[in-house]
């Protein structure tokens, strides 16, 4: 476009001057006493070369006035462009797993002038990897403060580092500071604080998370299920339900849970904790009756109530199922020497040790003989209890 505007000019000008050669004009100027006669043709041609140099000088006086800010200016585009730059690398670094590369550029682009404040978070996730906590509590203090967006940085990648430091109260205490902040309905941050709500044992609060979790599709339900065993689980471990509560807990638990022999086993331990040995008696004998389990057999023989000798008479309809278990055997001797029933019991022991030897099943024969008043047999027993703990 430009070319076609000079181009029409240079005709027009090549028509003007052809118009005034035609016209032998002349122009007079008279300033007393001196008087200047000059063709109309050369003074249109000095006009336009005196417009044309004063049109370029001021142009090359206006470009030397501006070039120092210009050059500053290329400058500070150039460190902006070495910064982003840096920025990306430390990106890339990062999720390459290359934590030292990346902690390496995130500064590179601070010092470089980079505003963005993920430098600092990237930078202080780096240094975490490297277990550089020193370093990483640096960066991330300079990222604090700043905007909405960066905030939630800043708390998520600090609630990240407490949890895996094994701190759940400053965890959720950044949580909690996220979701006074406006942040809401955050699936990377529920997920964070059902972590730390799991190493804080507040597993009614875990339920609820995993709950929230499910409803945003955040969680499948295979997952969603096993946090929920998990966590009733750990509910019966804590030993801080009582008996009612326990029973209540068991009776609305869903069928796979209650099918898990470690579950019946925790439900059991904790009713005997609580003092309901019948309750925990019922519901190892109902679990055994449906699938028998080696282990959870032998707590069979610590619900001791006040029916022994229907556990005893029960055990022993077991026995014609399993007669080569040594766990019921150790159980049955047990259960026995609870009733006095001295013989019964050595005679159970001793078959249960004939087949697998325990140390448990020496430390009763070595009750027995005492309560029998041998004491060098309840020595030798526990001697033989002992070599066994000993590995020897």
């Amino acid at each position: 476009m430009k070319f076609l505007v000079w181009l029409l000019g240079l005709f027009s000008l090549a028509v003007a001057l052809k118009l005034a050669a035609q016209n032998p004009g002349y122009l007079l100027l008279l300033y007393p006493p001196y008087r200047l006669e000059i063709s109309l043709i050369l003074f249109l041609i000095l006009l336009l070369t005196l417009f044309i140099m004063g049109y370029f000088t001021v142009r090359l006086v206006l470009s030397a006035i501006r070039l120092p800010a210009y050059i500053r200016q290329s400058r500070i585009e150039r460190s902006h462009s070495k910064a982003h730059a840096a920025m990306m690398e430390a990106l890339n670094a990062f999720f390459e797993g290359r934590y030292a590369l990346a902690e390496k550029a995130a500064v590179r682009a601070m010092k470089l002038g980079e505003n963005s404040s993920l430098n600092s978070v990237i930078a202080a996730r780096s240094a975490h990897e490297l277990r550089e906590f020193s370093r990483r509590d640096t960066y991330l203090a300079a990222s604090d403060g700043k905007s909405t967006e960066i905030s939630t940085m800043h708390l998520m990648a600090q609630a990240k580092f407490s949890l895996d430091q094994h701190q759940p109260q400053a965890a959720l205490h950044a949580l909690t500071e996220l979701r006074n902040s406006g942040v809401k309905g955050h699936t990377g941050a529920l997920l964070l604080e059902l972590r730390a709500q799991q190493q804080a044992g507040n597993w009614d609060a875990v339920l609820d998370m995993t709950n929230q979790l499910e409803k945003q599709d955040a969680m499948d339900s295979s997952a969603a299920m096993q946090i929920r065993q998990q966590a009733l689980l750990e509910k019966i471990r804590a030993h801080t339900l009582d008996a009612p509560t326990l029973l209540a807990l068991w009776k609305n638990s869903p069928q796979e849970f209650k099918r898990l022999p470690k579950v019946v086993a925790a439900i059991a331990r904790a009713l005997i904790y609580q003092g309901d040995c019948r309750s925990a008696r019922q519901i190892v004998t109902d679990k055994l009756n449906q699938e028998w389990d080696r282990d959870l057999v032998l707590l069979y023989g610590d619900c001791l109530a006040d029916e022994t000798v229907c556990q005893i008479e029960q055990a022993e309809r077991w026995l014609k199922q399993h007669p080569d278990d040594a766990g019921l055997l150790l159980v049955l001797g047990k259960l026995c020497l609870q009733q006095k029933l001295w013989s019964k019991a050595q005679n159970y022991l001793d078959a249960s040790n004939s087949i697998t030897p325990s140390i448990d099943a020496y430390t009763t024969l070595g009750h027995l003989a005492e309560k029998l008043q041998q004491p060098d047999e309840a020595f030798k027993y526990f001697q033989k209890a002992m070599s066994l703990a000993q590995g020897k």
